[in-house]
């Protein structure tokens, strides 16, 4: 009920909304130079398109958390998905001097996902990292694989303290410290986890003074239902033809 009511008011809160970023829209392509006039364009256009980013989240959330979200899933291979996401945002990481060191034992982990679903999850991570980590450091992303599972693990230091515990972090609407001044939802870590864990896999936090790690665990996808996989398709193929 409570996320049928978010989604809902979420709804609703969309089509006025709607309306006021094509409005903006509509201002901005006036090409107004008076100022202050001009500011204040920019300042609605922006904190429209934060107030939509915050209510898609929201809903995100609510959905994720209740597990009422349909899951297409897919072969995906985690690794080429990680590094995928890593280069959206090597522009950002530059701009903030921050360095990803990436690490991996293999090329090829495939997982069953859905791949939309879990971009959310590392883009929130990679995001998160290039918000709160000390500017000119290092943020570091391994991956291997053991006997069954896949493991990807983000490491980074925060430039302000962890004043807060590893499960209040992922709570909704928290954030590591009081004195960040972005602008956040605080939803992107309890989205994180709600997507890993509606797909069965593990998302662990732990903090060590300055240091956040995140490590998500899924499982692989076995030689035995590759070749499955493999065979149902050559059948398909096949039947097509």
């Amino acid at each position: 009920m409570k996320a049928d009511l978010i989604t809902n008011v979420s709804h609703d809160l969309k089509t006025p909304l709607t309306s006021i970023i094509n409005y903006v829209d509509l201002l901005k392509r006036e090409n107004i130079t008076q100022q202050p006039i001009k500011e204040y364009i920019e300042i609605l256009d922006s904190k429209s398109r934060r107030l939509k980013d915050l209510t898609e989240d929201l809903v995100e959330a609510s959905r994720a958390s209740s597990g009422n979200l349909t899951l297409e899933k897919n072969e995906i291979n985690f690794v080429e998905l990680a590094v995928q996401v890593a280069g959206t945002y090597q522009e950002k990481y530059d701009q903030k001097k921050l360095n990803i060191v990436f690490n991996t034992e293999e090329d090829v982990m495939m997982i069953l996902a859905d791949g939309r679903r879990m971009y959310r999850v590392l883009d929130n991570l990679f995001n998160n990292a290039c918000k709160y980590s000390m500017e000119g450091s290092r943020v570091y992303v391994d991956m291997y694989s053991g006997i069954d599972k896949a493991c990807f693990v983000m490491k980074n230091v925060s430039k302000a303290p962890l004043n807060i515990s590893a499960e209040e972090l992922t709570q909704r609407f928290v954030r590591g410290d009081s004195a960040r001044s972005t602008e956040g939802s605080g939803l992107g870590l309890s989205i994180a986890r709600s997507l890993v864990e509606l797909h069965g896999g593990k998302f662990d936090i732990y903090l060590d003074g300055d240091l956040f790690k995140v490590m998500i665990t899924m499982d692989l996808i076995s030689k035995k239902e590759e070749e499955t996989a493999e065979h149902l398709t050559a059948e398909e193929n096949q039947n097509m033809i």
